[in-house]
């Protein structure tokens, strides 16, 4: 008979960490390529910033920076760490994997190391892996993080994405509990719209049609509907987040914040609406100075809530994902 690890009562948030690259990305530096305005970009996105990665602020870089200031926060040595979870859309990297080299950076070399592609609903996905290891005794400490270089993948003159996205990343770390700190997931994928958010081509297209000369090939850039986007996301994030509510068994009025992930302002306001908040809910709207993140979007809204005081530790957050897939996921959690 197979020995299967003992279960613990919960598992919860026990740190959070972030990281945003130095350098500051105005609306005025990007909109004559697009033959747009500041005033334009913020009244279709609410975007007025976003931070572009420079050289060496590398995806694994950024993602150990986040994942050691996680560590600290939480007090768990890099040594205890049993797993990684890297959840990113921008490591252009088919192998090997990112993950791996981010444990070896933040000193936990013996931990089982695994990416995760989810697009902008990665965290989510990731945070309720790392739930489910802990809860069930395979892992004491994981640590969960998101890690984007969007500036790799947009295309500067692309009307429609290239206002949108930043870079950085952020990370929590998950460990056990006496009684549940993250609640039951709720996810799902409607792979018939998979086409609204996607890469202009394949990665195969850069291998020329004669494979014995070095031919051009245009750079795959990602490429979205956003019209269909805004329209799936107003409807689909409140119920996400109302369908997350009810399994948690936690009424809209014993949140302490909304964290959606950052990918228009509009968006963010309009969910906020739809759950018909209280007053004293803090709805995270980072993307106005951070841009869409992707993956990093919800830790990075979550850290910053965080470091400036607007909500208590202890208290109950939303956190609801989507994106490219299209995929989502969503969970309340208690704050560290």
């Amino acid at each position: 008979m197979l020995r299967a690890p003992a279960p613990v009562g919960g598992a919860r948030i026990l740190g959070v960490g972030a990281y945003r690259p130095s350098r500051v990305v105005d609306n005025h530096e990007l909109a004559p390529a697009i033959d747009s305005s500041d005033e334009w970009i913020r009244r279709r996105s609410g975007i007025a910033t976003r931070r572009f990665a420079a050289p060496d602020e590398t995806l694994v870089a950024m993602a150990a920076a986040a994942s050691l200031k996680a560590l600290a926060h939480a007090g768990v040595e890099p040594q205890s760490v049993d797993t990684v979870i890297l959840a990113t859309m921008s490591h252009l990297e088919q192998s090997p994997p990112a993950a791996p080299r981010l444990a070896q950076q933040i000193g936990a070399a013996e931990a089982g190391a695994v990416d995760l592609g989810a697009a902008c609903a990665g965290f989510c996905h990731a945070l309720a892996v790392a739930d489910g290891l802990v809860r069930s005794g395979h892992s004491r400490y994981v640590v969960v993080v998101g890690s984007e270089r969007m500036s790799d993948l947009v295309d500067p003159t692309d009307r429609g994405t290239a206002f949108l996205f930043g870079d950085g990343a952020g990370a929590v770390v998950v460990g056990p509990a006496d009684t549940p700190g993250i609640g039951p997931v709720v996810w799902g994928a409607d792979g018939a719209r998979s086409a609204v958010i996607a890469h202009s081509q394949p990665w195969t297209a850069l291998r020329p049609a004669d494979r014995s000369s070095d031919g051009p090939a245009a750079w795959p850039t990602l490429r979205m509907d956003g019209p269909a986007v805004f329209r799936w996301a107003v409807a689909a994030v409140p119920r996400i987040g109302r369908e997350a509510l009810e399994a948690a068994g936690v009424d809209v009025a014993e949140l302490s914040a909304f964290v959606p992930h950052q990918a228009n302002i509009r968006i963010v306001d309009a969910a906020a609406n739809a759950l018909d908040l209280p007053p004293h809910v803090a709805v995270a709207r980072d993307v106005t100075d951070a841009g869409n993140t992707s993956a990093a979007s919800v830790p990075l809204a979550l850290d910053r809530l965080l470091s400036e005081g607007a909500v208590e530790p202890g208290g109950l957050a939303l956190l609801v994902g989507f994106g490219a897939g299209l995929s989502y996921a969503g969970q309340v959690v208690v704050l560290p």
